[in-house]
């Protein structure tokens, strides 16, 4: 029998982190300006570990490279390929925007590029976050962002608790401040920054990336349409939706009512309880969990009053 794979995360420090990893999910940070747990990652720069179970202690990565029958097809892929964050922005992040596969692969050592998605956990009342920029072709791309001429660069749009975006590489994007967010992408760690506020750390500037930027940046920005999230099922138990299937994952959300059973098929998926606390197949679990059910798993059964975030790669 299959074992869920309950996950150690691992956390960063960011200078525009906080500590609501703290004080909404309990978790051991390491200061009060943490800014990610690494909740569900295999990759080289944050490797989680098992917690519990006949594999505790291992790490992720190893799992991948020596159970493939836990992961099902997506098994035959170099890597584990997608990475579960979540990110507390006590301070703006900064404007930045991730190349694809072909660009990554070519300029960063055979790197994933990085296609995300973002569901808001909680946002102070007046939060915002950048999506997409407002340069009508690549010349005046390139004149705003050499000219500094941010304010007219940077399109900023209202955001509350419970919406979701996807971020498609090409896409100028930053989480801003007061902004606590689940993050579903690829496992890479490559960030190209455009702009970040003049801001110095240990002394010094961050590092831009200018001409990286100008590459892979798409102008003008085009409003994503279709595939947006919608409600799959609705009854006594609970309600089910879909969020989002793209070229490298599937995600939904799960509102459990009492009881909820979900049978992932044949590939493995990713699991992050958002809220509340309940069981599932009988083993206790609550807000701020995050496991893998492996590859063939047969049905989960949750139960009790919980929301979670589910992800699937492609």
């Amino acid at each position: 029998m299959k074992e869920l794979l309950f996950m150690e995360p691992v956390f960063k420090e960011a200078i525009w982190g906080g500590s609501r990893l703290n004080e909404v999910y309990g978790y051991t940070i390491p200061s009060d300006h943490t800014g990610e747990c690494w909740a569900i990652s295999a990759h080289k720069s944050g490797d989680c570990k098992i917690a519990s179970g006949t594999f505790a202690g291992h790490t992720l990565s190893s799992l991948w490279e020596d159970h493939k029958e836990l992961f099902g097809s997506t098994s035959s892929q170099k890597v584990f390929p997608l990475l579960i964050k979540i990110i507390d922005a006590k301070k703006d992040l900064s404007i930045q925007v991730h190349p694809d596969n072909a660009y990554a692969a070519e300029h960063e050592n055979g790197s994933l590029g990085k296609t995300e998605c973002w569901y808001v956990l909680d946002c102070d009342e007046d939060a915002t976050i950048v999506i997409g920029h407002n340069a009508k072709d690549k010349e005046e791309l390139r004149e705003m962002i050499e000219g500094k001429r941010w304010s007219e660069f940077i399109r900023q749009i209202p955001v509350k608790k419970g919406d979701f975006f996807q971020i498609n590489p090409g896409c100028v994007h930053a989480i801003k401040g007061g902004t606590l967010i689940l993050e579903t992408q690829q496992s890479s760690d490559i960030t190209y920054r455009v702009y970040d506020y003049d801001r110095l750390s240990d002394g010094k500037p961050r590092q831009l990336h200018i001409k990286q930027s100008l590459d892979v940046i798409e102008a003008p920005y085009k409003v994503r349409e279709g595939d947006k999230p919608y409600v799959e099922a609705d009854n006594e138990h609970g309600k089910k939706q879909h969020l989002v299937t793209c070229d490298y994952y599937t995600c939904g959300k799960v509102d459990v009512k009492d009881c909820w059973e979900e049978d992932f098929g044949s590939d493995f998926a990713n699991v992050s309880i958002l809220e509340g606390h309940g069981t599932v197949n009988g083993i206790p679990v609550s807000k701020g969990q995050h496991f893998i059910v492996p590859a063939d798993y047969g049905c989960c059964r949750f139960e009790g009053e919980l929301s979670f975030i589910w992800s699937q790669a492609r």
